[in-house]
């Protein structure tokens, strides 16, 4: 198994990462990912969780909980940032 990865600027990054949430089965309207950092080897994603008014979880917030996961898990694989 080859563990190299390519580096790759934010906003590329986070451009792909959008793509691919809004072709996925599980896409919401307004799921979007709006940052990204490195942490060790895993890229960590971060956007809107819908929280309702007293900024508590909604259904709507483990779908993008598990979306970012998916996007960690994907894009880390094969991509580490370039600052």
């Amino acid at each position: 198994m080859c563990n190299e990865t390519t580096p790759i600027g934010r906003q590329a990054l986070l451009d792909e990462a959008n793509q691919i949430i809004r072709h996925h089965e599980d896409y919401i309207h307004g799921m979007e990912a709006t940052d990204v950092e490195q942490k060790g080897s895993v890229l960590v994603f971060r956007g809107d969780y819908f929280l309702d008014e007293n900024d508590l979880p909604t259904a709507k917030t483990t779908a993008v909980f598990n979306m970012f996961k998916h996007l960690a898990h994907v894009l880390s694989a094969k991509y580490y940032l370039q600052d």
